[in-house]
């Protein structure tokens, strides 16, 4: 389904939208890429969620890119005796591994893997950091800490600890369970919780076995710190502003997503901007204008792809969600300005020949009458490094390969078109052109321009570019054979 914007839309499914007529309705609307979080749901309830998906993408005919979002590691504390406590400024509270019912003094937090990495004058964050507890002493089993900023603490409420590095895998043995179960489903991507350090990404990619590409959550500050590391490593990014906006100052999270947008389209792998992009349509079926500010500044800046999250899988209106999203993306695309920023924002590397290519086709697609830019990909490569150039027109990436097709569908600016293996280029040249009229992106009158490896169907040999017609006629009078 042809959409009328570059930047692509995350959709989360959950109790809010979880039926056929539901899912059907938010692709509609505008959704690319649905999201199923293993937080939530069991295996059989996401199983069904996928093959909902997966039926929807034969009826329509379209590609649909599937992401199963890991839980990782989760940190909280134990259970009070009165199920919770007011801590107030300067009270002392400690935190220990004792399993005994917590105080207003005391609670567990039964993971020593903490204790082993604290230290005098770490930060320890309680439920989303409203509590903040400063560590004056420390050992094995145990925290002596200052109540810095107080609030109520209850059960099982998460802990952060942002200015320290946990000893602790990106994966538990739930995400394990969970890996295993979505490449066995068949899912096109996985985000990775918890990532601190590149190893992270890397015993998940030896676990996928090349299943499903690898989308790196960034949501802690030793991740950032170690972001170009980890960005070598993952197939792409997400940007999760809701843990950074606990685990560092709020002021510093914009700065640090504009790093981070800018850095992953240099890399030419795709990036999300993510979490309460319009929060208050959780409830109410019109955004706030902060809300649509935030989302605008994302599609500015050059995200791959925006998402929603609770909008989309507990509130009231998610298809109206879905809309608002898609309509402030097209509004914003056909500003000036946008197109302005973008190319002022443009430092792709010309490393190779097919870098040398890409950038030929965008360079020919903005000073001639050309309608698109069409690549041949296996891998998906070429049109990832295409994405990268944000060219004027719409990019069509022409593969054999189903799984390619759908992984680019999170890419923007990327229309997926299947096709059969081809071994001439002639063949392709007039795949291409066939393609590009049939999806409305150029007349029999006009011309595409046409990327390709020779020989074919071997990744990473991308080395011709040809301006083609879409007159068929006109191309099987060419002299390449």
């Amino acid at each position: 389904m042809r959409r009328l914007r570059n930047v692509k839309i995350v959709a989360t499914l959950g109790p809010a939208s979880e039926t056929y007529e539901m899912i059907k309705a938010l692709f509609e609307a505008g959704a690319d890429v649905f999201r199923l979080n293993m937080s939530h749901g069991t295996h059989d309830e996401i199983r069904e969620k996928h093959r909902i998906i997966r039926q929807i993408e034969k009826e329509l005919d379209s590609p649909i890119s599937i992401l199963a979002d890991l839980q990782g590691p989760k940190l909280r504390v134990g259970v009070f005796a009165n199920e919770a406590e007011d801590l107030a400024d300067g009270d002392s509270f400690r935190l220990d591994l004792d399993p005994a019912e917590g105080s207003s003094e005391r609670v567990c937090l039964p993971h020593p893997e903490i204790f082993a990495a604290l230290k005098p004058g770490s930060t320890l964050l309680v439920n989303d950091g409203k509590i903040r507890l400063q560590v004056d002493a420390c050992g094995e089993d145990f925290a002596d800490c200052t109540v810095i900023a107080g609030g109520q603490i209850s059960n099982r409420k998460g802990v952060n600890v942002p200015d320290v590095l946990l000893p602790l895998a990106a994966l538990s043995e739930k995400d394990r369970d969970d890996l295993e179960f979505a490449c066995g489903l068949g899912v096109d991507w996985l985000a990775l919780s918890f990532v601190q350090r590149p190893e992270d990404v890397e015993e998940a990619r030896k676990l996928t076995q090349g299943r499903a590409a690898i989308l790196s959550k960034i949501e802690k500050p030793s991740a950032v710190e170690a972001f170009e590391s980890i960005l070598a490593v993952s197939d792409g990014i997400m940007v999760a502003r809701g843990d950074l906006g606990v685990e560092l100052p709020v002021s510093h999270v914009p700065p640090i997503q504009k790093r981070l947008v800018r850095k992953c389209r240099y890399a030419a792998k795709p990036v999300i901007v993510a979490t309460q992009m319009l929060e208050s349509m959780i409830d109410s079926p019109m955004p706030t204008r902060a809300e649509v500010s935030d989302v605008s500044n994302a599609i500015y800046e050059g995200a791959d792809a925006i998402m929603l999250s609770a909008e989309s899988a507990a509130g009231h209106y998610p298809i109206e969600a879905i809309s608002t999203m898609n309509a402030v993306a097209e509004e914003v695309e056909s500003d000036p300005t946008y197109r302005e920023i973008i190319e002022a924002s443009r430092t792709a590397p010309r490393s190779s020949v097919a870098d040398a290519i890409v950038a030929a086709a965008r360079e020919v697609a903005e000073t001639t009458e050309v309608k698109a830019i069409c690549c041949f990909t296996e891998s998906g490569t070429t049109a990832l490094k295409i994405a990268r150039e944000r060219p004027r027109v719409p990019i069509i990436a022409m593969t054999s390969l189903r799984g390619t097709a759908r992984r680019l569908s999170l890419s923007w600016g990327t229309n997926c078109v299947m096709t059969s293996e081809l071994d001439r280029f002639k063949g392709a040249v007039v795949a291409a052109a066939r393609a590009a009229t049939a999806h409305g992106y150029a007349g029999p009158e006009d011309q595409i321009v046409v990327t390709a490896g020779l020989p074919f169907n071997v990744p990473g040999t991308t080395n011709i570019l040809r301006v083609a017609p879409c007159d068929e006629r006109l191309i099987y009078n060419m002299e390449t054979e």
